[in-house]
């Protein structure tokens, strides 16, 4: 193991420098920043309280919407608050443990949101492929199940990562990380040990996850398409399909966020810094935001609903 001369011993606080490159325009970013959050917190919150409050709500779709709804209040909470600290108070310090949580509830998050649309996709697999079994198969305690596997499926790859770091990494280059929020690789690298071992693993959990979830949601909708559009009247074809136009208007806009940071971050070495940095956090920011849009304005049901709740 070769240490450089310059390390820190388990330093117990880092600095998150916020934006490199646009530190004079971070007091401006922050303000959509803010309010993107504020209306993803409001949204889903909203949501939230029809799906509990409305019995004829409590279905299995509508329940992995609430679930969709409190992962995305987490995910903007876990950075959005501290972002905005950086921002307009100009307070960059992180507790070390404070940044390992905040990197565990991110990635924790992210994958149980995957798991959820993934959830979403094999419900209305069955619902348009199967309808006569729908309610037989989505019993409420399989949707109990479904979400306390994908708690757990996304809980137990997420505390390896934190532990190699906590305990194996104890020399680092630096204590400034050049990120607005504690982000895996970014932590990685402060490292004065080889890292090679967490990178690929972080990875390779990656892959694993969004690679099975991708693949079983888009074989679930390629079977929907099938099936709707075998459908013989013309009606009864919209009608399905309608049914699950929001949900690939989330699976699209999450996936492809996600693929566009992944990628410009991994191979795009000639891009500026800051660049990656604004799209890793609207990756985290934009889903949450639009996710209340999407289906409000999709779901005739939660439509209703919100009006309702305007008017009263």
């Amino acid at each position: 193991m070769s240490i450089s001369n310059i390390t820190v011993f388990l330093p117990s606080v880092l600095t998150l420098i916020g934006i490199p490159g646009l530190e004079s325009v971070q007091c401006w970013i922050g303000i959509p920043f803010c309010a993107m959050y504020l209306f993803a917190l409001i949204g889903n919150s909203v949501l939230l309280i029809i799906i509990i409050s409305e019995h004829s709500l409590h279905e299995p779709m509508y329940i992995f919407l609430g679930m969709l709804g409190v992962t995305d209040i987490v995910l903007g909470t876990s950075i959005v608050p501290k972002m905005l600290g950086i921002f307009w108070f100009h307070v960059p310090e992180i507790y070390f443990d404070s940044c390992l949580l905040q990197m565990g509830l991110i990635h924790t998050f992210e994958c149980i949101e995957s798991g959820i649309l993934l959830a979403m996709a094999l419900d209305r697999y069955v619902a348009i492929c199967y309808p006569l079994r729908h309610g037989a198969i989505f019993t409420h305690q399989l949707v109990t199940q479904i979400g306390a596997v994908v708690t757990l499926r996304a809980a137990i790859p997420a505390t390896p990562s934190l532990v190699l770091i906590k305990c194996r990494f104890q020399f680092y280059h630096t204590t400034i990380i050049s990120h607005s929020y504690c982000e895996h690789m970014a932590i990685v690298k402060l490292a004065a040990e080889n890292v090679q071992v967490n990178k690929i693993y972080g990875l390779f959990v990656a892959f694993a996850v969004v690679g099975f979830d991708l693949t079983f949601i888009t074989l679930s909708y390629i079977q929907i398409f099938i099936t709707v559009f075998r459908l013989p009247q013309k009606e009864a074809r919209w009608k399905a399909f309608n049914t699950c136009i929001a949900h690939i208007c989330v699976f699209l806009q999450l996936y492809l966020l996600a693929f566009f940071s992944f990628f410009t971050h991994r191979f795009g070495a000639h891009i500026p810094p800051y660049i990656h940095i604004l799209f890793s956090s609207l990756y985290l920011l934009v889903p949450p935001f639009l996710n209340p849009l999407v289906y409000g304005a999709k779901t005739k049901q939660i439509r209703i609903h919100v009006v309702k709740m305007l008017c009263s």
